[in-house]
């Protein structure tokens, strides 16, 4: 249910799963740290999903038996953020719940104009992941990611542009040919000067 293609140094990552909402499961999360954990070596790595959700979060069944705290969820977006490749999360729909950690972790986010953004760990009783709110008001302010933590609203793709969440809004036949344009100069860069850029952006 997690499929991964490595095409020179840009490797695609596709959570396969539509027909639960991209919902994960224990392993399915597990397998997702593994691949950002060995992903040394790519240049590249686009995350997206099949069917019209990225990913709904934690498998309903799974969250009740605690994947919903889990410290995986943790281990991957830390994984993601430690990558020296270009990091692009190719939202092909509505991301929500702890889901979003691994796309705050990107560097980059394009979404299709139907995604919505909700995150509503306060409502289900628990904290979000320790990184999640940090990197959300990077993103978007203190007050926004309060609107989206606390005040449980659900963003559309327009707002979420709009905030500074995403950068781009792709219609959906084009969302993986527009994440491949973004990671191109990267590719074809030399890994020093691409390292480089993106520490430097990151100080």
């Amino acid at each position: 249910m997690i499929e991964l293609e490595k095409d020179g140094g840009l490797w695609t990552v596709t959570i396969n799963r539509p027909d639960k909402a991209n919902s994960l499961t224990e392993a399915m999360l597990t397998e997702l740290a593994q691949i950002a954990e060995s992903a040394g070596e790519a240049r590249a790595l686009i995350l997206t999903g099949r069917g019209k959700v990225f990913s709904a979060g934690a498998d309903l069944e799974a969250a009740k038996a605690g994947l919903a705290v889990s410290p995986l969820w943790e281990r991957l977006s830390s994984a993601i953020a430690r990558l020296d490749a270009i990091t692009i999360a190719a939202l092909n729909g509505t991301l929500a719940g702890g889901a979003m950690g691994m796309a705050l972790a990107c560097d980059i986010r394009i979404a299709v104009p139907s995604a919505k953004f909700f995150y509503p760990v306060m409502k289900l009783g628990f904290l979000p992941q320790p990184s999640d709110p940090p990197r959300m008001a990077a993103l978007i302010g203190p007050a926004r990611a309060k609107l989206i933590l606390m005040g449980g609203q659900k963003i559309t793709a327009q707002e979420a542009l709009d905030f500074g969440l995403i950068e781009r809004i792709i219609e959906s036949e084009a969302l993986m040919d527009a994440a491949r344009e973004i990671a191109e100069d990267t590719i074809a860069a030399k890994p020093e000067i691409a390292r480089g850029i993106k520490a430097m952006c990151q100080s």
